[in-house]
């Protein structure tokens, strides 16, 4: 059994766009997309540099079309289940068939407007805890009152919040463990994101939905999805409260999942899968390179 899953904010690079609008059919649909949200995403794949695609404004949108490229490019129809990793959930949204590819789209440039403006009003940013004892990884993050913002499975939690907080952490992590700072501007799935909520429930509102032929796995709870309204309800909600990310990893076991592709821009989900669940086969599509064999490991497993 097959499931397509999408990555996060932090997965971005420069010139993650450069193989993909080679190809005129993918240069056309970037442009058309960027024109339907008033962004320039094949400049901001192509050209711009890592502190201009670090802005929530720009990452988000430029990521999860990046995904939705890589899923017209991919192609598949026979599979089982769809997950998105926090802004990856749009994608995996529209993958599902709940909302159109537009529409995530228009939402997740939205979304990262409305969330940039939360970051500013009080600095505030992520830092990955790879490794150590869980318990006392968490124990940590309380005492220094930051948010197990993400809880990624595979020996890695994400703290979010104050960034002294942050900077402490850093400078004595828990034992075991070591501290990365990620490529974010601002205490995601947080309660620092919570100005956000309210102007994103209200433009999700107006775009319709239908039920998702192909079901999706929440990142409230790990549960599996089919009703449309309620995929866009918990993908608003999620804004501001944390992404549990090891609970989808531990759903996808749970349904006998064999193979698992990871849209580009590619390689943190997989990673992380790789280590929570060895059994499941995985793929990272980066390129439009990658697109052959993607097909054929899709092939396999569909």
């Amino acid at each position: 059994m097959l499931a397509i899953i999408a990555p996060g904010q932090g997965s971005q690079t420069p010139g993650m766009l450069n193989s993909w609008v080679r190809n005129p059919v993918f240069h056309q649909l970037l442009s058309q997309w960027s024109r339907r949200i008033d962004v320039d995403l094949i400049e901001l794949g192509t050209q711009a540099d890592a502190d201009e695609i670090k802005d929530t404004a720009n990452a988000q949108p430029l990521i999860v079309a990046t995904s939705l490229l890589g899923a017209h490019a991919l192609g598949v129809e026979n599979c089982g289940y769809t997950s998105g990793h926090s802004v990856g959930e749009l994608a995996a949204a529209a993958i599902s068939g709940a909302i159109c590819d537009e529409d995530a789209l228009r939402l997740v440039r939205a979304r990262g407007l409305e969330m940039a403006k939360a970051a500013a009003l009080s600095p505030a940013g992520m830092s990955a805890v790879l490794g150590g004892d869980r318990d006392v990884v968490l124990k940590k993050i309380e005492d220094l009152k930051l948010v197990a913002a993400n809880d990624n499975g595979g020996g890695q939690i994400v703290a979010a919040g104050d960034l002294a907080a942050l900077t402490a952490l850093s400078e004595n992590p828990p034992e075991g463990a070591r501290v990365r700072a990620l490529a974010v501007a601002g205490a995601f799935h947080t309660n620092f994101m919570a100005p956000a909520v309210e102007p994103l429930r209200t433009f999700a509102a107006t775009i319709p939905t239908t039920p998702a032929t192909i079901s999706v796995i929440s990142n409230k709870d790990g549960e599996v999805v089919s009703d449309g309204g309620e995929v866009l309800t918990r993908i608003v909600n999620q804004i501001a409260n944390p992404v549990r990310w090891d609970l989808c990893m531990q759903r996808l076991k749970n349904l006998g999942v064999t193979g698992v592709i990871e849209l580009p821009p590619a390689g943190t989900l997989v990673g992380l899968l790789k280590r929570a669940a060895p059994e499941i086969e995985t793929f990272a599509l980066k390129s439009a390179d990658d697109i052959s064999a993607a097909k054929e490991f899709a092939g396999r497993h569909a």
